[in-house]
């Protein structure tokens, strides 16, 4: 469990075949501390287990439907990566509860400068309409946002200087593809009223709702 709060860039070191998954050597610095085998680390939103670590970085294993499912099999040598580690019980939580499973990728369409942020669109399929909600709670690349603004097939975030410098954010362009997290809760409650269908619950009821 993650909370969506990038505590540092690192840097993919080096990438190898591994079977059809990859292995990844990353190097870092502030997730270092306190680290062990088996722990886990978000990679760009990608919740992934730490199996060998030093005093420079660490390496981690993603398999193949991880690589398929998230942005890690676009991803080049030397390419910034958004790090955190899993949430510790006694921490605060700062952002929202994120699981480090993607949902689905993403294409960046435009970045707006203001005055004091930056208003980022990205898109979404039909499928994940249900799920975003104008100032709910998303995650793009493992960041936790709130969506500032739903349109028929993007949505858009706010994003203030400290997250657009202590993240990837700087980096995107027009076109960047992006991981995607939906909200965990509203993940979990729309499953719920979809299988409550066929369990007595009235139509009238979930049309009401939204469903």
């Amino acid at each position: 469990m993650f909370t969506g709060i990038i505590e540092e860039i690192g840097k993919l070191k080096s990438m190898r075949p591994l079977g059809r998954g990859r292995r990844l050597d990353i190097t870092a610095d502030a997730v270092l501390g306190g680290a062990a085998v088996g722990d886990s680390i978000a990679v760009n939103g990608v919740c992934l287990t730490v199996i060998a670590f030093d005093e420079r970085g660490f390496a981690v294993e993603a398999v193949e439907e991880t690589m398929k499912k998230s942005t890690l099999g676009l991803l080049d040598v030397g390419v910034p990566l958004n790090l955190e580690r899993a949430l510790r019980a006694d921490s605060r939580l700062g952002g929202h509860f994120v699981q480090g499973h993607v949902d689905f990728t993403a294409e960046v369409r435009g970045i707006e400068r203001r005055e004091e942020s930056w208003m980022v669109e990205i898109s979404y399929p039909g499928s994940a309409s249900p799920n975003i909600i104008p100032v709910g709670s998303i995650g793009v690349d493992g960041v936790s946002l709130t969506v500032a603004e739903k349109r028929e097939a993007s949505f858009r975030v706010s994003v203030i200087p400290h997250t657009w410098d202590a993240t990837l954010f700087h980096t995107y362009r027009k076109g960047t593809r992006v991981n995607i997290e939906l909200d965990m809760l509203g993940k979990y409650i729309l499953n719920y009223l979809q299988n409550a269908r066929g369990e007595g619950v009235t139509e009238g009821y979930l049309k009401s709702l939204g469903y």
